[in-house]
C-alpha cells in the first residue's frame, strides 16, 4: 500500500527545526508509515546532520513526485535562502523569519496542488517573523491566510485524547468574554464536522469555564446563560454532545474513552491538560482548511539549537499523526 506523502517545512533555521527533521526521518517509526519531502535549505540540513552525528543523502528535487523515498535518503526542495556565513544559531534573525515563512508558503502551495497529502510543521519564531515583517503571529494564522481559510480549527491529540479550542491567542479576560452561546454552538458544529472528516465518530463534551462549572451561578453565570443553552440547542439539532462538564474531570474522562473529543474554552485550559499528560507526544492538528496540518507543540529551543541534543519524539509523532489521518482526510475532502 502506498504511504501518505507528508510535507515538512524546515522551520526557523536558527532553531531546532532542521535537527528534529533529520533525526525523525532516520527513525523507522516514520519510515514505516510515511514518505516525507522536506522544504528547506540544503546547507542548513547538512549542518544538522553533522551536529546530530547522522549520515544521509540530501536528494534535491523540484517536485515531490521526483523524490527517492528509500532508506538513507532525505528528499529536499531546496529554497537556498540562507546565507550560512550570516546564520547564528539560537539568535533571532530577520533572514530566518523570512526563510521560515517561505518554507511554509511552499508547503501550502504543494498541498493546495495535491502534490502532498498533509503538512507536519516544525517550530518557527514569532520575533523572527516580526523582524522579517511577516505580519502573522504564528502557524495557524499563516496557514489560514495562505489557504484562504476563514478561521482554522486547532485540535490537540495525545493518546486518543482530542481537544479543540474555542479561543486561542487572546488574553484570559478576552477569552472569558468570548464564551457566548452562538460561538459555542458554532464550534460544536465545526468540531463535529472536523472529527467526521478525520473518520472519528462519538460523543463530544464541552468543558465548563468556572470551577465546578459554576455550581448553578454560585461561581459564575457563563454555564447557565451561554454554555448549557448552546449544548441544548446542538442536541436538538442532532449533535452527540454533552456539557458543560467540570474542567477538573472532563479531560480525564475523555482519556478513559467516555468522550471522543473535548471543546476547551480557552488556550491554557486544554494545553495544561494535554501537556501535563504527555508533553512531548501532544500534537497540534489544524483543521477546517483544504489540507491537513499537524505540528510539534514546542518552540525553536534557541538555547540548545545547533547542539544535536534536541529530542525528536514530538516530530516523529507529528509525522505519524499526519500519516494516520491523511488518507481519510484526503478521501473526505474529495
Amino acid at each position: 500500500m502506498k504511504k501518505p506523502l507528508i510535507g515538512v517545512p524546515m522551520g526557523d533555521p536558527a532553531g531546532v527545526g532542521a535537527e528534529i527533521t533529520v533525526k525523525s526521518l532516520m527513525s523507522d517509526k516514520v519510515k514505516d508509515v510515511a514518505d516525507v519531502i522536506v522544504v528547506g535549505d540544503k546547507e542548513v540540513l547538512a549542518q544538522a546532520l553533522k551536529v546530530c552525528g547522522l549520515t544521509a543523502e540530501l536528494n534535491c528535487v523540484d517536485d515531490p513526485a521526483d523524490g527517492r523515498y528509500e532508506d538513507g535518503v532525505i528528499n529536499v526542495i531546496d529554497l537556498d535562502n540562507i546565507d550560512m556565513a550570516s546564520l547564528q544559531m539560537g539568535k533571532v534573525q530577520a533572514m530566518c523569519g523570512k526563510a521560515a515563512f517561505e518554507y511554509i508558503e511552499k508547503c501550502v502551495e504543494l498541498a493546495m496542488a495535491h502534490k502532498i497529502d498533509a503538512i507536519a510543521t516544525t517550530p518557527i519564531n514569532k520575533e523572527a517573523l516580526r523582524a522579517a515583517h511577516v505580519n502573522y503571529i504564528g502557524h495557524t494564522e499563516i496557514l489560514g491566510a495562505l489557504s484562504h481559510s476563514r478561521d482554522p480549527l486547532t485540535m490537540f491529540e495525545v493518546d486518543g485524547l482530542r481537544v479543540f479550542f474555542l479561543t486561542r491567542h487572546m488574553s484570559l479576560r478576552e477569552a472569558c468574554d468570548a464564551v457566548k452561546k452562538d460561538r459555542v454552538l458554532e464550534y460544536i458544529r465545526r468540531c463535529t464536522k472536523a472529527l467526521q472528516q478525520l473518520g472519528v465518530e462519538g460523543k463530544m463534551a464541552v468543558a465548563g469555564l468556572n470551577p465546578h462549572s459554576g455550581e448553578h451561578g454560585l461561581f459564575g453565570w457563563e454555564e447557565v446563560k451561554e454554555i448549557a443553552p448552546a449544548v441544548a440547542q446542538a442536541q436538538q439539532e442532532g449533535y452527540d454532545v454533552v456539557g458543560p462538564i467540570g474542567p477538573d474531570s472532563v479531560f480525564h474522562q475523555a482519556l478513559q474513552g467516555r468522550y471522543q473529543a473535548v471543546l476547551s474554552l480557552y488556550h491554557d485550559q486544554g494545553h495544561i491538560a494535554t501537556k501535563t499528560y504527555d508533553f512531548e507526544r501532544t500534537i497540534a492538528v489544524t483543521l477546517d482548511m483544504p489540507f491537513l496540518r499537524t505540528s510539534v507543540d514546542h518552540g525553536t529551543a534557541f538555547d540548545i539549537a545547533g547542539k544535536g541534543i534536541v529530542s525528536d519524539i514530538s516530530m516523529i509523532e507529528a509525522i505519524r499523526l499526519a500519516a494516520k489521518y491523511a488518507p481519510n482526510f484526503v478521501q473526505k475532502q474529495a
